[in-house]
């Protein structure tokens, strides 16, 4: 056990660290956390709805549950169905075989209800585009009230975006 502790104090830490000028986790949360208190009563229900991404999206939104980021702490949370839901989180482009469910996906979401089009699919159907296979773009098939772009968008992002979304957007 002592040879462990110090091969840990001999090598150091190795992650890279933070950017330097970008906001922290916690700046970004306790905001998200104080617009949420004023215009949801202490939590946001998310439910995640991937329309066709590749994934990409996904890994960043669990990498943003994670212990490092734990966005719970700042009363957001995800849920299984869209009836417990305040935003919807669409990811990727719309593809043909997902509309219908991504239609009843949103006519179940309770309203006041936000939707957000997550990466650069989400937003204009990123190189996918429309096709035979695609209907492009989250706003082509439902309203969408923000994007959030990058391919994936990083934790950061995401929270930033989250949190513009909710300054910028009252559930009606």
């Amino acid at each position: 056990m002592l040879r462990i502790f110090n091969k840990i104090l001999r090598t150091g830490r190795l992650t890279e660290p933070l950017p330097a000028g970008e906001a922290t986790v916690a700046e970004l949360g306790a905001a998200c956390q104080r617009e949420i208190a004023a215009k949801f009563g202490g939590s946001l229900a998310i439910r995640m709805v991937d329309a066709g991404s590749c994934n990409g999206c996904e890994l960043e939104m669990h990498a943003v549950n994670n212990s490092f980021y734990d966005i719970e702490r700042f009363g957001i949370h995800f849920v299984a169905s869209p009836r417990h839901a305040d935003l919807l989180l669409v990811t990727g482009p719309v593809s043909r075989h997902m509309q219908a469910a991504l239609l009843r996906t949103y006519a179940a979401t309770p309203d006041p209800k936000l939707v957000v089009a997550m990466g650069d699919c989400g937003a204009d159907g990123g190189e996918f585009g429309i096709s035979y296979a695609s209907c492009g773009a989250v706003a082509n098939v439902i309203p969408v009230d923000a994007v959030i772009r990058g391919c994936p968008p990083t934790p950061l992002q995401l929270l930033q975006g989250l949190l513009q979304v909710l300054q910028i957007k009252t559930p009606e």
